[in-house]
């Protein structure tokens, strides 16, 4: 009793937040004190995703189909966003661990100012070209009529979608992963409660339809960055942006852009894959995508918690060999990977148990169901190995070796995931039960290929 009792106050002290040297407290403590915030900020952006499909599944399968194909395309802005936010993460832990706080200040300006940049370019040309992009990704004439308005609203916002991940990712760097949390918690928090009254409306307040939806999630995380710019600006914290961080350095851009251009092209690679994914899924049919969009959903729901305890792995990681603290850094991963997979081996039993309960929470339409549950249950089989992997990619970027990562995602997800869920799906006419498969199989192995390489080490040597 007095062993729980420590790990509540504990877990108190982690989402009240207070800054502390993790090169130097007990590792275990360490990974609750940072996977708790991680873990909540996940939580609730997992959360908004729910709840998001849940009020938009109201206006039909045209409406779901749109959020899906409009999701499936936003995963190259979330490839921008993530790959700067891992530099934010390496770079930012790496001069914490150094104790070297001015010059953290310094990198933090300059990845808002580089994510700035990409943010105005991508967001003009999706949004110009977002008509095209739905009809590319194979919607119906029905479904860009009703989503293309969505759709535009959601590109032309993905600045504040960028700036609130890198600027994430610094927190979560500099050990601060408690601003991090509280930034998405009202980002998303403004989301859920303003996405019925734009949506369906109140009162004498005519509703949005879909494209409420979409105003109410730039409003909302255009808010998170607004709390996150005031925690940087105020002088309070170990990171901060003072008067003398705000000066533009080129050499600086540039290495920037070189550690982020590894963790771009993990993402676009990973979101190449489900892009490919999703249109396949499209060829049966707006039934078996909206299943898939549920699914994937709810998916969500538990990977990004589990993404959240991995992060932990990536600062530990970072501020550990930033104080030349090899052999911690490394015992740090191992303890987290092993947490990690005893949480998903216990999400994936849940969902053998609960998963038709889950799905027909979003849907009426009993084929949508059917589908949905299956791509979960066939889909869950390889969450195991999905905690171990996910760990390791964290390590990985943790350290400053964003090319492992990338490279392994080539050759599973790109020469292998796709042409198989193409053989599988379409060539011995699985259809969309093909691509569940696929899914399972290829992320289980990239877990395995990511451990191997892992323990061969080259990622301790990496300079950042």
């Amino acid at each position: 009793m007095a062993n729980f009792k420590e790990f509540l106050q504990l877990v108190w002290s982690a989402i009240k937040g207070k800054e502390q040297d993790y090169t130097s407290l007990g590792i275990k403590r360490s990974i609750v004190l940072l996977a708790i915030p991680m873990i909540l900020e996940m939580l609730m952006e997992s959360l908004f995703a729910i709840v998001d499909i849940f009020f938009v599944g109201k206006l039909g399968a045209n409406a779901l189909a749109t959020v899906g194909l409009t999701e499936s395309v936003l995963m190259i802005i979330y490839a921008v966003g993530m790959g700067i936010s891992i530099a934010a993460t390496a770079m930012v832990s790496r001069r914490v661990g150094e104790k070297n706080y001015l010059e953290a200040g310094s990198i933090t300006f300059q990845l808002i100012v580089t994510g700035v940049g990409l943010a105005l370019l991508l967001g003009g040309v999706a949004t110009f070209f977002a008509e095209e992009s739905l009809a590319l990704m194979g919607a119906a004439p029905e479904v860009i009529s009703t989503g293309l308005r969505y759709t535009q609203i959601i590109f032309a916002g993905n600045i504040v979608i960028i700036l609130l991940f890198l600027i994430n990712g610094a927190f979560r760097g500099a050990g601060q992963p408690h601003l991090a949390m509280r930034a998405l918690w009202l980002s998303n928090g403004i989301n859920i409660l303003l996405d019925p009254l734009l949506i369906f409306g109140l009162g004498s307040l005519e509703g949005l339809g879909l494209a409420g939806a979409a105003w109410a999630t730039t409003i909302g995380r255009s808010m998170g960055v607004v709390y996150q710019c005031y925690h940087l600006l105020n002088g309070k914290h170990l990171l901060q942006i003072a008067r003398q961080n705000l000066v533009l350095r080129f050499s600086m851009v540039i290495r920037i852009l070189k550690l982020s251009s590894g963790g771009i092209g993990q993402y676009l690679i990973d979101s190449a894959s489900w892009i490919f994914l999703t249109r396949l899924v499209a060829e049966f049919g707006s039934n078996a995508l909206a299943g898939y969009t549920i699914a994937f959903r709810v998916i969500v729901f538990t990977i990004l918690p589990a993404w959240g305890l991995s992060s932990a792995a990536a600062t530990l990681v970072g501020q550990n060999l930033g104080a030349r603290k090899v052999k911690r850094a490394e015992l740090a991963v191992w303890l987290t990977a092993r947490y990690n997979m005893i949480f998903m081996a216990t999400i994936t039993l849940l969902f053998f148990l609960f998963g038709r309960g889950l799905t027909d929470f979003f849907s009426d339409d009993a084929e949508v169901i059917l589908i949905a549950t299956e791509a979960l249950q066939i889909i869950t089989l390889g969450y195991i190995f999905f905690g171990l992997g996910m760990v390791m990619v964290q390590a990985f970027n943790g350290a400053g070796d964003t090319r492992t990562p990338a490279l392994i995602n080539i050759g599973v997800l790109l020469l292998l995931e796709i042409p198989l869920a193409y053989v599988l799906s379409i060539y011995l006419g699985l259809a969309a039960t093909g691509v569940f498969i696929v899914i399972a199989f290829c992320h289980s192995l990239h877990a395995l290929v990511s451990w191997w390489f892992f323990r061969n080490g080259t990622w301790k040597k990496v300079s950042v």
